[in-house]
């Protein structure tokens, strides 16, 4: 029986009707995810005035920048500044540490010829489904390991997540044969060799999105200043607009204030000053997702299904 010589291949595809509603679909969300935070930055730029006559508007009739001078000037810039330096800090060596810990650890449990993928695969797992509680984490960092008021008690507790264990075993799993290392230990290379020669240069989506993940977590998180830090030194700038945000909130619902005390409130800009801070919290890490975007996409496709 002779075989049939294939000369085309129909692949099946969306008619041009369906592509068109799907296409309206994405970009009708699209514009969803942008517009509330251009929103934001409008009322932002609004003059408290406008707002309280006019309400919020798409375009102010009344531009103002007082918000954002009211946050930026004197001793609360140098706040501000000193603390988006910590919050740097913090996000870059949180996120260096934790792809570094996380790629080690979802590269062992990755192999088949590890005795005890098993156990510690389980090990994160479970880690992932119950969590010890705040109480128990309170005691470790404070009494245990002594890192209250420290910079590692905001790098630590963020340091290694189960999520994105899982997410890179799988992705080794996938895109990491282990063909390749054998062909390199018969070459002669050491584990850690293969690891950073030959593993690394082809998980580059993989750790570029979970690298992602672990900024997002260090630049939006507070509760850790909260609980851990004391001294103003090391209040990193989410907990500090926070507070500024607290503050507004009381002195906007205090009633027991002298006349000169309310005719000062009366200007100061509680609206648009919480859209800045908003805006302020958003706008820097919303900045780098572009330069992620080529390698996000294809790291989260492989390394989404656990397996």
């Amino acid at each position: 029986m002779k075989k049939k010589k294939v000369t085309s291949v129909n692949v099946r595809s969306f008619n041009p009707t369906a592509n068109l509603i799907f296409n309206i679909v994405i970009a009708i969300f699209a514009i969803s995810c942008v517009v509330p935070f251009f929103f934001v930055i409008m009322i932002s730029l609004t003059s408290e005035g406008s707002l309280a006559a006019n309400g919020y508007r798409f375009w102010p009739k009344e531009f103002s920048l007082e918000a954002y001078r009211y946050i930026f000037q004197g001793a609360m810039s140098q706040r501000i500044i000193h603390a988006l330096g910590v919050t740097v800090f913090i996000t870059v060596t949180g996120t260096i540490v934790n792809a570094t810990m996380t790629s080690l650890y979802a590269y062992v449990i990755s192999r088949s010829n590890f005795p005890f993928k098993k156990f510690f695969t389980l090990f994160a797992l479970i880690t992932m489904l119950f969590s010890p509680g705040m109480v128990a984490n309170y005691l470790v960092m404070t009494n245990l390991l002594q890192l209250k008021d420290t910079i590692w008690a905001l790098i630590l507790p963020l340091a290694l997540g189960p999520f994105n264990i899982l997410v890179m075993r799988t992705f080794f799993k996938k895109t990491v044969p282990d063909s390749i290392i054998e062909s390199a230990r018969i070459d002669g290379a050491s584990e850690m060799r293969i690891f950073v020669s030959i593993v690394l240069p082809l998980a580059v989506p993989g750790i570029a999105t979970i690298s992602l993940f672990a900024a997002l977590g260090y630049w939006n998180d507070w509760f850790n200043a909260l609980l851990y830090i004391q001294k103003d030194t090391l209040v990193p700038l989410q907990y500090l607009l926070m507070k500024i945000q607290n503050n507004l909130e009381f002195l906007s619902r205090s009633t027991d204030m002298g006349a000169a005390a309310q005719e000062g409130l009366g200007v100061l800009p509680s609206e648009s000053a919480r859209m800045a801070i908003v805006v302020l919290s958003t706008l820097p890490i919303a900045l780098t997702y572009p330069f992620f975007q080529k390698y996000f996409v294809g790291g989260l496709t492989i390394g989404g299904v656990k397996e």
